[in-house]
């Protein structure tokens, strides 16, 4: 099957195509998308399409500054609505959307990080991905509030990411509206 990849920022999304990225997450989830992306700021969506055109897979990265016990806020990648549609599923497709990801954000160096909270940690864990060991908090109002245990966030490594960060840490992010992690 041939697959196209675009990376395109989401300023430049016209309607049409963000109608569609709800649809294909909503198709993917089998929940409500209609109002997912009003929250983040300036993303930037993979998408892939199929041969006649038609969306097939997408990705987002928006930015968030996570920090590590012991580090300043990493400038993060933070990764979120990785879908495929079901029919397309298994064949390698969102693989190839979450990899040109992190090879899209390895090569700009703004950022030291790229995470994620995964729906199927097993999918990320097999391509790289390393899971955050120690526990979650979010930064908000000067407090540090912690998370639920059963959030999970895993992370891969960039260039830049510092070599002493330990994933057996405390690790935070800054409070957001909607899904926190």
């Amino acid at each position: 099957m041939s697959i196209h990849l675009e990376v395109i920022h989401g300023d430049r999304l016209d309607p049409r195509v963000k109608a569609e990225i709800v649809a294909l997450c909503e198709a993917a989830y089998n929940e409500d998308f209609s109002t997912a992306f009003e929250e983040f700021t300036d993303p930037v969506h993979v998408i892939a399409r199929d041969a006649r055109g038609a969306l097939v897979s997408h990705a987002m990265w928006v930015a968030r500054g996570l920090q590590p016990d012991g580090h300043h806020p990493l400038r993060t990648a933070y990764v979120e609505a990785v879908a495929t549609a079901p029919n397309h599923q298994r064949r390698g497709i969102g693989t190839a959307g979450v990899e040109r990801v992190v090879v899209s954000v390895a090569e700009d160096p703004v950022w030291e990080l790229v995470a994620l909270s995964p729906a199927v940690p097993e999918f990320y864990a097999r391509r790289g991905w390393e899971s955050w060991l120690g526990p979650l908090a979010i930064r908000r109002d000067g407090r540090i509030e912690p998370s639920p245990s059963d959030e999970l966030v895993m992370f891969r490594r960039l260039p830049r990411t510092p070599r002493t960060i330990d994933a057996a840490t405390l690790l935070t992010a800054e409070w957001r509206s909607g899904e926190l992690w």
